[in-house]
């Protein structure tokens, strides 16, 4: 769960951008433009169910509430 949330944040940059890194130079985190997605709030949030024993479609309309501008697509808020 660590390593898909900080490849997350890692990629978050480049998420978007048309950009294909085929390098393994490049900086981890980058300043002000690196941060969390739809992708690790709903990571935390299926985490949140198996452990707790939640209603997934609930917790998951609590999470996306919690975090609105994390990049979730418009299938998510139907």
């Amino acid at each position: 769960m660590l390593g898909a949330i900080c490849g997350d944040v890692i990629g978050s940059f480049y998420e978007f951008k048309g950009k294909k890194t085929k390098t393994t130079q490049f900086p981890l985190f980058r300043r002000g433009r690196s941060r969390f997605t739809d992708d690790t709030v709903l990571t935390v949030a299926v985490a949140d169910c198996l452990l707790h024993h939640k209603d997934y479609a609930a917790t998951f309309r609590q999470y996306g509430q919690l975090y609105p501008d994390a990049g979730y697509g418009c299938m998510f808020r139907e």
